[in-house]
């Protein structure tokens, strides 16, 4: 019970290791399982890798270890370099292979078969072996080739469609959303097979669409559709009830805060508010509106006419200002919070939601999103910082055998 005790301390993955193949559509998986503690050894080309090229750079310096999106997923990893397009690299992960538990990659489907690396190959070395394979549109289909890209997925998934404003064309969401919702699919899936492996002894083959993750994401429009035969609309920074649009995202004095005009039912949030702006003098004319008519008698011009001199007070408040005043008067109102206020947010500090990752190199401590939940015993960690390409290289070739001369012949020969 004791060693129990200290392995889930350590991470409940520390038994187990993971072969890491894949560039920015796979690295949040491997990430999470870094994270629960197993040994993730990143693979990466010798010499210029274009995922790892991709910007933006701490700084702004150029640099491939600088790219902010390997700083950001390829914590608490391992790294070293290997040339898979070479015979005696391919051997080299092979005998890899025989003492890992899962292979993780994202190379265009079929493009392991053809180094002979399959998941046939791969499971006669190590029968247990868990393969998973990211593409973005998975290993058969139609799509199976096409290229991918955030903006291609988005847009074939639906996702994009439900983006912006009514009236204007959709739009993609800023942050890149369908590797994050494909890792995290496919490290699900990982450890279902993980569980099924512990009960049968058998490893198994995962294939994951890209595609298909980001189409999960619109499961609510789905029925919407099927059922009701509903479009669903963009809606922006307004929100559609029956025939009537009314404003949800408000700008203010340092930024945009999330609050609508409640109407039927709800009204006594919205009169709660205007309360509050009679109290400061203002909203006078909104005094002795009913707000508790139904959503049908609400027209278009009636909430225009509403809105106007609620904008006008918005902008005289800050998010702060207008955040106590909705828990003094008891309406309801949310900061639209940026990277920053998230940062100094303390309901985030009181959780200790932030972890501090020290980065030598650059004589930095840099903040990072910690474990995602909290539990009795701690199995999610952040252990150390982003890897340098083959930083890890002579412990874990060694591992293997190899001395450090066969080690250097090998970097000489471009195998490393």
């Amino acid at each position: 019970m004791e060693e129990n005790v200290k392995l889930t301390q350590r991470g409940v993955l520390q038994p187990y290791r993971v072969l890491d193949l894949t560039d920015n559509k796979g690295y949040f998986c491997s990430k999470i399982l870094a994270e629960l503690g197993a040994d993730v050894i990143k693979i990466e080309p010798p010499g210029v890798n274009l995922s790892i090229e991709k910007g933006p750079y701490y700084h702004g310096k150029y640099g491939l270890e600088r790219s902010l999106l390997w700083m950001a997923f390829n914590t608490s990893k391992r790294c070293i370099s290997l040339n898979l397009g070479l015979t005696q690299g391919q051997e080299i992960f092979r005998q890899l292979v025989k003492t890992s538990h899962f292979v993780i990659e994202s190379l265009p489907p079929g493009h392991m078969d053809d180094k002979g690396l399959g998941y046939n190959v791969l499971s006669e070395l190590n029968p247990q072996i868990i393969m998973t394979s990211i593409t973005p549109f998975g290993q058969s289909g139609p799509y199976r080739d096409y290229n991918d890209g955030d903006l291609v997925v988005s847009a074939l998934s639906g996702f994009s469609y439900l983006s912006g404003d009514q009236d204007r064309a959709p739009l993609r969401f800023s942050v890149e959303q369908s590797s994050v919702q494909a890792g995290s699919q496919a490290a699900m899936a990982i450890l279902i097979a993980h569980h099924y492996r512990q009960l049968s002894g058998e490893g198994q083959y995962i294939d994951v669409s890209m595609h298909e993750c980001m189409a999960l994401c619109t499961w609510v429009q789905k029925p919407e559709w099927a059922y009701l035969k509903n479009m669903y609309r963009r809606q922006g920074v307004r929100q559609f009830r029956s025939h009537a649009s009314a404003r949800v995202i408000w700008p203010c004095r340092d930024g945009y805060v999330a609050w609508r005009i409640w109407t039927g039912g709800e009204s006594h949030f919205t009169e709660a508010f205007i309360n509050y702006m009679n109290s400061e003098g203002m909203g006078q004319e909104l005094a002795g509106v009913k707000f508790g008519i139904s959503y049908d008698e609400v027209t278009q011009e009636l909430i225009e006419n509403w809105e106007r001199p609620i904008g006008e007070f918005m902008l005289r408040h800050t998010k702060s200002e207008l955040v106590d005043a909705a828990l003094k008067w008891g309406f309801t109102l949310y900061p639209v919070n940026t990277p920053e206020d998230l940062l100094d947010n303390n309901q985030l500090k009181a959780r200790d939601y932030w972890v501090e990752v020290e980065y030598p190199d650059f004589g930095v401590s840099v903040s990072y999103p910690g474990a995602p939940f909290k539990s009795t015993a701690p199995m999610w960690q952040i252990s150390h910082n982003a890897p340098l390409i083959g930083e890890h290289n002579k412990e874990i070739y060694t591992e293997l055998g190899l001395s450090l001369e066969n080690i250097a012949e090998l970097m000489r020969n471009n195998v490393i």
